[in-house]
């Protein structure tokens, strides 16, 4: 993908705002700093995530309320992506998701990576969210392989984070999935804990019943890239999974199982012994080597290149090939989520497609994330067929994989609008309803209609957040964050924006995962007079309707 940097332009003229007036102070102040500037609040476009988007205006009209001016700018998924993702320090305020993915059943990967400051430059991080507290529970968690004290520094952190409000967290939502019955066996639809049914079990499992073999799937993101080395959001993880093959997988009871691996063996807390499964194949005839293998883990760890799978990497010293068939990963540490957050999360990259690549790309601005491949070659169940941009990828059997699906063909169709989703699910456009932002008692309606519609309903691994820009003040202030949070009703945001299809949140780690969520997180509600005076505490006073910073503090940015 093309960083357009000029783009940053063209966005603050583009989308459509809603402004609320902040309500006036009962007392003005005797002595401020200069009025906070006009924010912007970035969402998903209405029509692709309606929940998301009705979310942000609840939250703007309670924002006003404590004498912030907030407008909501609703922009597609790509070019919010760019601006919030690549400039860093341009934007104040955004909504935000984080999907369920099998190897998010561990929580590494949701507390380390999305909040550890050594992510901040170019990882998951990009809010800069800064804290050495938080870095050294982080940090100590994944080393501790007693899984009673990881639970507990697990804990810790998401203390920490409840205290400093890095994230406003929302909702983890309950997702409804559909598929038609009549096209697919459904014993042969695999639910996965925090997933649903979409995940690489049912593409695979999915029997068909007559002549209909492909699965036509809609998804409301277009794809950024289909790159082995970089996944920019929900539907690009979808796709790379059926292409790209891993040492391991999360089976459908969460845990890391051999895949690409015919097998693994710890020798001690840091070194591990992995087999490679015999005869496989890239999908452009050349066999899978342990020099691939070995490529897959170095590249991540070597230079700058590939700096999204640098976090899930960085704890290996060495990956040295012992046999033909065979890999010797030695640690730096013990690691109690390398099983999960690296061998069941890094692709097998072809070293004769990529080496190349990566050698020119050293010696330009540009990492792997700006690179894509014609035809993308994998070793996975599927192979590539074609991509036509904001429309569909059709990925085809491959019948020579080692754990080959029944259905013929996987088609994900891009289709922006919610409503549009339910009519080509009754029509038999789609087959496989697995990207549903709507209302749920619509779907439930469709369902009991048409008589051949199966629903499955889940709470997700993931979360629904809205987030502020921690390089960009009033945000590094913690008072000013805790103000943001507790002014949200997170109960109105369960019952009106996501029809009360999910749970409050306020942790990263979902209820989903029950082991590790911490409870004591769970208590967080909508207060807005806590708020206001958390921002009176700190400094922060009204003027005439607006928020000011606290005396003395001078506004260095400017609004959208």
């Amino acid at each position: 993908m093309i960083r357009k940097k000029a783009l940053l332009t063209a966005l603050a003229l583009s989308g459509s705002a809603f402004a609320f007036a902040a309500l006036p102070a009962a007392t003005p102040a005797l002595a401020a700093g200069d009025a906070i500037r006009d924010l912007t609040l970035i969402a998903r476009d209405q029509g692709a995530n309606p929940q998301a988007f009705q979310a942000a205006q609840l939250i703007a009209q309670a924002w006003g309320k404590l004498g912030l001016n907030v407008s909501v700018r609703g922009l597609p998924r790509l070019q919010q992506s760019e601006l919030v993702w690549y400039n860093r320090d341009k934007w104040d305020m955004t909504m935000w998701q984080m999907v369920g993915r099998p190897e998010r059943s561990d929580p590494d990967e949701l507390v380390y990576n999305l909040f550890h400051s050594s992510t901040a430059e170019s990882g998951y991080n990009f809010i800069g969210y800064k804290s050495e507290e938080f870095n050294k529970l982080a940090e100590a968690q994944r080393v501790e392989t007693d899984k009673e004290k990881r639970r507990e520094l697990l804990r810790q952190a998401q203390a920490v984070l409840d205290r400093d409000q890095p994230n406003m967290f929302l909702v983890y939502p309950k997702r409804s999935f559909a598929f038609d019955n009549a096209v697919f066996a459904e014993d042969s639809v695999v639910e996965q804990p925090g997933l649903g049914i979409k995940n690489i079990w049912s593409y695979l499992g999915a029997q068909p019943l007559g002549d209909q073999k492909d699965m036509i799937l809609n998804s409301t993101d277009p794809l950024n890239a289909i790159n082995p080395l970089y996944i920019s959001g929900a539907t690009d993880s979808w796709v790379t999974e059926l292409i790209w093959d891993r040492l391991l997988r999360i089976s459908p009871e969460g845990l890391a199982e051999p895949w690409a691996a015919e097998s693994f063996e710890w020798i001690d807390q840091t070194t591990i012994d992995v087999v490679l499964r015999e005869g496989m194949m890239w999908h452009d005839g050349n066999p899978v080597t342990v020099e691939d293998v070995v490529f897959s883990f170095e590249v991540p760890n070597v230079g700058d290149e590939v700096p999204m799978y640098q976090p899930f990497v960085k704890n290996i010293e060495s990956v040295e090939a012992t046999g033909d068939r065979t890999v010797r990963f030695k640690l730096k540490g013990p690691s109690a989520s390398f099983l999960t957050s690296s061998l069941a999360k890094v692709n097998l990259t072809p070293k004769h497609v990529w080496e190349a690549v990566i050698d020119d790309l050293a010696n330009r601005p540009e990492n792997a994330e700006s690179h894509q491949e014609d035809l993308p070659i994998g070793s996975g169940p599927f192979k590539f067929v074609r991509w036509k941009q904001q429309e569909e990828v059709v990925l085809e059997k491959n019948a020579d994989h080692f754990s080959p699906p029944n259905i013929d063909r996987w088609i994900i169709r891009i289709v922006s609008n919610t409503e549009a989703t339910v009519s080509m699910l009754r029509s038999g456009e789609i087959n496989f309803l697995s990207d549903y932002n709507g209302d749920p008692e619509v779907l439930a309606d469709v369902a009991d209609k048409d008589g051949d519609i199966a629903i499955v309903s889940s709470t997700d691994i993931g979360f629904q957040y809205a987030t502020v820009n921690h390089r960009r003040p009033p945000f590094d202030d913690v008072a000013m964050r805790r103000a943001l949070s507790l002014a949200i009703d997170r109960n109105l945001m369960v019952a009106a924006a996501w029809n009360g299809s999910a749970e409050i949140a306020n942790s990263p780690v979902s209820t989903a995962l029950s082991y590790w969520h911490s409870d004591d997180t769970d208590a967080i509600s909508g207060s807005l007079e806590e708020a206001q005076q958390i921002l009176k505490d700190a400094g922060y006073e009204v003027i005439d309707g607006r928020l000011h910073y606290p005396d003395g503090i001078k506004e260095t940015l400017e609004g959208p």
